[in-house]
């Protein structure tokens, strides 16, 4: 019997998080088989908006054989009909299924980034061309990534999914208002002490529109006030690679350093994809915390309660342009402050802000 919290969830993100009118046009991206049941309901609901429904479909195993097996030329070719679907839709809608983090365990960090690169060049067709959602669709091979079981991981799914943006608007606002009276932040933990300036005019709160699920407060940073280190504890992912105990260095706003115990060569290939990919785009904190164990997923752990996240590359605020989005999760829920202008505004997982 089909999980009817798929209908609830694919009705959500059509009527509400894409807003679909009739006449519109909606590019689905439905990424490894187990997404279906999301993709039929979300098409289902697209239909009787009245909009119009393309569907695409990818996994990382279609991915593993360009990368094993193309060229140069190949690996960096931009798909031109996913290219022109950005031109065509008014409204994107990715739904990314879970997949083995190893299944490019035999493929050169080079070829990876290079991918990458050209991937993100899609990437940003979407971001200035449609309105967006992107949904990471949990499966078994994720509730195994997250070393928890198939069920505990759905319903932690669902459960953040539903997170209630009214309620948590009294509670945020109030709070956004406060930080936007402030400028220099000042973050403190376990192997971290990194300062940054921010755009007081920047800062809203995440409501359910772009990542599903959803659930932070963020603004863009002055890049190039980013000083000090962050050392980073959870596994972070970007490109199907895992790379664990990032630690990075900060000078007048460039990363001038990346070390970590597995994959450090490949997390400087990321940053070294174009002239602004080693600056700091955005400054946030998850507020979502129906999220309560990470996945090593970053559209879900990014809105982890009780954790802060940096992007690196391309800015909240569309400032500067690069063809990386990288958000990376730090913990927060022990032995960490935060302040704003010297006043602490955060601590151990929580905001202390009075209203």
């Amino acid at each position: 019997m089909s999980d009817k919290r798929w209908e609830k969830l694919g009705s959500s993100l059509i009527n509400y998080s894409l807003g679909i009118k009739p006449g519109e046009k909606l590019m689905i991206m439905m990424l490894e088989v187990e997404s279906y049941p999301l993709a039929l309901e979300c098409y289902k609901a697209c239909i009787k908006a009245g909009g119009y429904c393309q569907i695409q479909f990818m996994s990382e195993a279609i991915k593993h054989q360009i990368l094993k097996y193309g060229n140069d030329d190949q690996i960096n070719w931009i798909p031109e009909i996913e290219a022109y679907g950005m031109k065509w839709a008014d409204c994107y809608l990715a739904l990314r299924g879970g997949f083995n983090l190893n299944e490019c365990y035999d493929i050169s960090n080079e070829k990876i980034a290079a991918y990458q690169k050209a991937m993100g060049k899609v990437s940003t067709l979407r971001w200035q061309n449609t309105r967006w959602s992107l949904v990471r669709v949990p499966n078994e091979k994720f509730a195994q990534q997250a070393n928890i079981s198939y069920d505990k991981m759905m319903d932690m799914f669902f459960d953040a999914c539903e997170l209630d943006y009214k309620e948590a608007h009294k509670k945020y606002d109030p709070i956004m208002e406060k930080l936007r009276t402030g400028d220099v932040f000042h973050v403190v933990a376990p192997n971290t002490d990194l300062t940054m300036r921010v755009k007081q005019d920047q800062w809203s709160m995440a409501d359910g529109y772009v990542n599903i699920p959803d659930g932070e407060v963020a603004s863009a940073p002055y890049w190039e006030s980013v000083n000090g280190y962050i050392q980073f504890e959870f596994p972070e992912t970007i490109g199907g690679k895992v790379i664990k105990d990032m630690r990075l260095e900060f000078k007048d706003g460039i990363c001038v350093k990346c070390t970590a115990s597995q994959n450090e060569e490949y997390a400087n290939k990321i940053l070294d994809s174009d002239e602004n990919s080693r600056r700091v785009g955005e400054f946030a904190f998850g507020i979502n915390y129906g999220i309560d164990h990470i996945t090593t997923d970053v559209l879900i752990d990014e809105k982890f309660g009780g954790t802060m996240h940096i992007a690196m590359g391309r800015p909240y605020d569309a400032s500067y342009t690069s063809s990386i989005h990288w958000d990376i999760i730090k913990d927060l829920r022990k032995d960490a402050t935060v302040t704003l202008d010297g006043e602490v505004i955060y601590k151990d997982g929580k905001f202390v802000i009075s209203e």
